[in-house]
């Protein structure tokens, strides 16, 4: 890691005024710690150019990464362990583990703080992580050479991502962290929105080709997914490698601040965050809201895959379109949060994504389902948790106090990892259970607890933030008695 200081720009300018990135000179190459009157330093200049190099870097880094983690999970891993003879429990383990494995994000938000470079800090973490898949390749080599049982080997491939989210947890809190230091705060809604669409369009074109490519794989779908797992290991390391043109950052800068940030630094993982109640009252939302969608969340494609018997290349179409309505969408979610802010979006657009699972109900193996509804379900699931996923992010980072940030996001994350593991784990028992409906049983069930969900996010606070009130007055005028008298 660097031993020199590295260059930074605002990320909470709850006590100082945000920069726009416009008004940070060409030239400018210097970092310079800002004090306030209260106990907070922000780390204030970097050039315009290392801004539009990092970000540029930055959204390569995720097109490349988005095309690998499609590979190792969604519907395309789902399809491989159920080729392989597993059932619902080894599908709710797939959601489950990365679920569980963020309860280590707290550690990582500690050790990265032990380190002097954000780069060189996530490269040790990503590179391991990733190159673990190709233990998988010689396996499916064997089941399809040697005729073997194909159980073991999907108990193997639990085990690889058991062991690769353990690695990368380590790496998510911090993740977030270097990217809120990059992107300033007046930018994070349109870059985001234009990077998650950018991504949209990726996935939306490379998902269906790899989804197609596995179902007409002359030896296979098991010799056909290890080809395109071959593929994504080697397009996830070149992500690794993007990293090098991103503006590295020291973690030890976040360390400075006053007494109590540096006795809180020195007994190890922060706990400031206990009397945030503003904090806690997002991570209360954050942890119904795991749980409630990760007890049906994992089962869709399970519904799609095994009840319906759909082909996994139509599946991965309807993912596309998703995906298609997603990247559609972000641009108008990443300017509208900017300008009524991300609270009272999540709360609108939480209600849709609230109903969306109970509208399955209404679909079964007929023509209008294969053809109208699934298509229109995937579309309407795609647009509006494109609000869901840049909202939340930039909630968080916005909420979470700069010298802090690191700590805040691996609590969260750590809270969202148990609710959401424990949501999976639930919704893998209820499936099994007659009496509870099955999966659309667990559809019903999600659906009602994502609206009661909403409910601790109307009290969480965000600056420049429309009041939920007005802005409902500003979508749906209703004229008021006065109104009409001067109307006459």
């Amino acid at each position: 890691m660097n031993p020199h200081q590295e260059n930074a720009i605002p990320l909470e300018a709850s006590s100082l005024p945000v920069i726009p990135i416009q008004e940070i000179p060409e030239d400018r190459a210097l970092t310079e710690t800002v004090i306030s009157p209260t106990p907070k330093r922000f780390l204030k200049f970097v050039s315009k150019l290392e801004i539009r190099t990092s970000l540029r870097a930055l959204t390569f880094e995720s097109v490349f990464a988005s095309i690998f983690y499609s590979i190792i999970g969604g519907a395309l891993l789902s399809n491989f362990l159920l080729e392989l003879g597993a059932g619902p429990t080894e599908i709710g383990l797939l959601a489950a583990i990365p679920q569980m494995a963020n309860l280590l994000q707290p550690l990582g938000a500690y050790l990265v703080t032990r380190s002097t470079s954000f780069r060189s800090y996530f490269m040790s973490i990503f590179i391991p992580s990733r190159l673990l898949w190709l233990i998988l390749l010689p396996a499916i080599g064997l089941v399809k050479l040697s005729g073997l049982a194909g159980y073991p080997v999907a108990q193997l491939t639990l085990g690889i991502l058991l062991a690769a989210n353990i690695i990368e947890a380590f790496g998510r809190a911090p993740w977030l962290g270097w990217s809120a230091v990059l992107v300033p705060q007046r930018l994070r809604g349109r870059y985001f929105g234009f990077r998650n669409s950018i991504l949209g369009l990726t996935n939306f074109i490379a998902v269906p080709l790899l989804g197609l490519a596995v179902s007409a794989w002359p030896g296979g779908k098991l010799q056909g997914y290890s080809v395109i797992l071959a593929f994504g290991i080697i397009l996830g390391v070149i992500s690794v490698v993007c990293q090098i043109w991103m503006k590295d950052v020291n973690p030890q800068l976040f360390k400075v601040g006053d007494s109590d940030t540096s006795q809180s630094q020195t007994q190890g993982i922060d706990l400031s965050f206990l009397k945030d109640g503003n904090f806690l009252r997002f991570v209360f939302y954050l942890s119904i809201w795991c749980f409630s969608v990760n007890i049906s969340g994992p089962f869709f494609n399970l519904y799609l895959l095994d009840d319906l018997d759909i082909d996994i290349s139509v599946v991965t179409v309807y993912n596309g379109l998703g995906t298609a309505a997603n990247m559609l969408m972000l641009l108008v979610w990443g300017k509208l949060a900017d300008r009524i802010g991300n609270r009272p979006l999540l709360l609108l657009v939480g209600v849709l994504v609230a109903v969306t699972p109970l509208l399955w109900l209404f679909v079964s193996s007929n023509e209008i389902s294969f053809w109208v509804c699934l298509p229109c379900l995937h579309m309407l699931a795609g647009g509006t948790w494109a609000a869901i996923d840049l909202c939340t992010n930039n909630l968080m980072m916005g909420i979470s106090p700069l010298r802090h940030q690191s700590s805040y996001f691996a609590i969260a994350g750590a809270i969202a990892g148990i609710t959401g593991a424990l949501g999976t784990t639930v919704g893998s028992f209820l499936a099994t259970v007659p009496a509870a409906g099955g999966l659309l049983g667990l559809f019903v069930l999600s659906g009602l607890l994502r609206i009661a969900a909403l409910v601790p996010l109307i009290f969480v606070q965000e600056q420049r933030s429309t009041p939920l009130g007005q802005l409902i007055r500003v979508l749906f005028p209703i004229k008021q008695p006065t109104d009409f008298i001067k109307a006459e």
